[in-house]
């Protein structure tokens, strides 16, 4: 399959990109153009995920390509980057849902787990036969995560009781395992475990009403003294910055999705000033329409380049929190700009979910807001530059 530059990377930096990924990433985007944009607006107004489509989700290899285990091909973080790039410029909540199942569970256990549960688990979340999800967020504990955290675990002979909630899991409904983190109640370590999602005590509720990744199937979970083995502890997480190590590898895709967004919005927003005539031609030809895509294809140009900047620094083990915060926080903001000057350029027809433009400018809010907000992931590259820490 022939991988075609897109007229959004205005620089062409997939140039740069090898043969094999270049032919992976063209495959790609012909299942989300010929499976997923199809069907995308009528689950995304019924707030349902299009779960027959998983199967071929793993089939395409899109989840794993970091670990050993379940690589296809050797690939740099700067292809799985392209690949969350090329998945939400058609849908955002499609690269949601396998930046959860591949960045943070798939992720969580090559970066935590022990060669037992890697070689257990992660070819079942590459080839999505397991669904995951990834419980972090409470209720009453989102961007303090890291001190106000509620979930408990405490040992009891070879079992773990887990108790507490979380809110926000994207995947839990129709996940069959969740990573949770839970303070140990007699250490206050923090602790990462896998969790079953027929687990006595555990339950997922659907958040419902929401107005921006409504294919995502966010949820509220409550664990009323779930009991996990000691088998299914996390080996390698031991405290909260495990669990950050976890963050930094995803921010930095979170960044690349952002840019997927962009250019979604930015794409669309072209197609339709060149059809769309007012006086006599194609508002395409007027000179603030012009201005407003030029700036959006700086914003798009600007952004890819800082996402390859850092995922090359991933690439030779150079990143570092600062460098992922500041990526998925400046990524995050311009694409906040930009669909908001395509939704513009479309007029009124930019707020109809049957004009493209609507639904990238609704789903970039929940880019903007989840893997770190704006601005704490601004608070992590402050401390960096000054060696003065501004958290509360």
């Amino acid at each position: 399959m022939t991988f075609t530059p897109l007229t959004s990377d205005f620089y062409g930096f997939a140039a740069d990109l090898t043969d094999a990924e270049r032919a992976s990433l063209a495959e790609i985007r012909a299942f989300m153009e010929e499976r997923v944009r199809p069907v995308i607006l009528d689950h995304w107004h019924r707030d349902a995920f299009p779960t027959d489509l998983i199967p071929e989700l793993g089939a395409l290899g899109v989840v794993g390509g970091a670990w050993p285990e379940t690589a296809r091909f050797e690939n740099s973080a700067v292809y799985r980057g392209w690949v969350a790039l090329e998945m939400s410029r058609v849908d955002a909540s499609v690269s949601t849902f396998i930046g959860v199942q591949n960045g943070l569970v798939a992720g969580t256990l090559g970066v935590t787990g022990s060669p037992e549960q890697r070689a257990e688990w992660l070819p079942r979340l590459a080839d999505c036969s397991v669904v995951g999800a990834f419980g972090l967020t409470e209720p009453l504990s989102g961007s303090d995560s890291a001190q106000g955290l509620r979930t408990t675990a405490r040992r009891e002979g070879d079992e773990w009781v887990i108790d507490g909630a979380k809110r926000w899991i994207g995947n839990a409904t129709q996940a069959d395992i969740v990573v949770i983190w839970a303070k140990d109640s007699e250490t206050g370590r923090v602790l990462g475990f896998i969790v079953p999602t027929t687990t006595p005590g555990f339950s997922a509720t659907r958040i419902e009403r929401k107005i921006s990744l409504r294919m995502v199937q966010n949820a509220d979970i409550v664990l009323d003294g779930v009991r996990v083995p000691e088998s299914l502890r996390l080996q390698g997480a031991n405290s909260f910055r495990d669990t950050a190590r976890v963050l930094r590898l995803t921010r930095a895709e979170v960044a690349w999705s952002a840019v997927g967004v962009m250019m979604g919005a930015y794409e669309a927003a072209v197609r339709y000033t060149t059809e769309r005539v007012q006086f006599g031609s194609p508002i395409a030809g007027h000179q603030l329409v012009q201005d407003l895509l030029a700036k959006s294809l700086g914003h798009i140009t600007a952004s890819i380049a800082l996402c390859v900047q850092v995922s090359r620094m991933l690439d030779e083990d150079r990143q570092e929190d600062a460098h992922s915060a500041l990526a998925k926080a400046y990524a995050t903001s311009r694409m906040r700009e930009v669909v908001s000057w395509c939704r513009e350029v479309c007029g009124g027809n930019g707020i109809v979910t049957d004009y493209e433009v609507a639904r990238f400018f609704a789903d970039a809010e929940a880019l903007y807001t989840y893997e770190g907000t704006a601005q704490m992931n601004s608070l992590i590259v402050g401390r960096a530059i000054t060696g003065q820490s501004a958290f509360a």
